[in-house]
């Protein structure tokens, strides 16, 4: 009932006002931005709510989330929680959802850096760097200047997977009329898994206000999966998110906030080397961890 009964709008403001004030500053390190929903907290009449958060994997910590409105979508709230969050100097990645001139525009205004996947939702962008990156492999354009970096895995569970990055940053072309706020380079990353003898491929672009660099664009693709390996699984799994049925009144949007300040508390446990889901078990029944968690510090 008091979970249910708490203002959400006012606990999420707490939790990032918490967070900015126990985590480092995120300069030079990769946040995610990213949405899912809650699969059970539909009912009494309502939808399931749908939040986007922000994750640093490397400091292994949410930095913020938003409730996105009934019936709208994540361009809404991605401008409100960057409102809310401190990232000068840190590269922030979004799927194809948040390649918006306007989101672009909010990372320069901030100080941050952008890497922002482009798909079909913008059409004339997403074609026009496609047939950039088809020329660049045939061969047939030899005017623009191309960077590239390539990286294989280790076989990993019978897989392995080659990642190619191609960047340039000959994009006087694509943004003629200086729309995309701080727009330096495009990119192609292209994903080879060979798994039991059989061959996939996959190529994924971006626009970025980071110079052509593609290992460094490489990595910031990359870091972008923690957000799904890190936090949406853990919470998941470990937390057992999508069984919770809390939702009267503000419960379930509370109970996720809450989860995500346990998450940070126990990933910034170092020294006990169990996972998430037994950190849990043992602060739950020894007082001592569980103090010594609650004091906490994320780095």
């Amino acid at each position: 009932r008091v979970f249910a009964a708490l203002d959400a709008r006012q606990f999420e403001a707490c939790f990032v006002r918490w967070v900015s004030g126990i985590c480092p500053a995120v300069a030079g390190q990769v946040v995610a931005i990213d949405g899912k929903t809650v699969r059970r907290s539909h009912g009494m009449g309502r939808s399931a709510i749908h939040l986007v958060s922000a994750y640093c994997g490397a400091l292994g910590a949410t930095l913020g989330q938003v409730r996105t409105a009934d019936k709208s979508n994540e361009i809404t709230v991605i401008p409100a929680l960057l409102d809310a969050l401190l990232l000068k100097g840190a590269i922030v990645t979004i799927d194809a959802m948040g390649c918006q001139r306007e989101i672009a525009a909010k990372f320069v205004a901030g100080g941050a850096d952008y890497v922002l996947a482009v798909k079909g939702n913008q059409p004339a962008l997403h074609e026009a760097i496609v047939q950039l990156f088809d020329a660049q492999r045939t061969q047939s354009l030899r005017s623009v200047r191309f960077a590239e970096h390539c990286q294989t895995g280790k076989k990993v569970h019978g897989r392995i997977e080659t990642r190619r990055c191609v960047a340039t940053d000959m994009i006087d072309w694509l943004d003629e009329d200086g729309k995309w706020a701080g727009l330096r380079s495009v990119a192609m990353v292209e994903a080879t898994r060979e798994i039991d003898g059989r061959v996939s491929l996959e190529r994924r672009y971006y626009v970025n206000s980071l110079p052509a660099d593609p290992k460094r664009i490489n990595e910031a693709v990359r870091a972008h999966w923690a957000i799904e390996n890190s936090m949406h699984w853990v919470l998941d799994v470990a937390f057992g998110k999508d069984q919770c049925r809390a939702r009267v009144d503000n419960a379930a949007q509370n109970f996720a906030i809450l989860r995500r300040i346990v998450s940070n508390l126990l990933r910034a446990d170092k020294a006990t080397k169990v996972g998430i889901k037994n950190k849990r078990l043992k602060a739950g029944f020894d007082e001592h961890y569980r103090a010594r968690v609650l004091g906490m510090q994320v780095s």
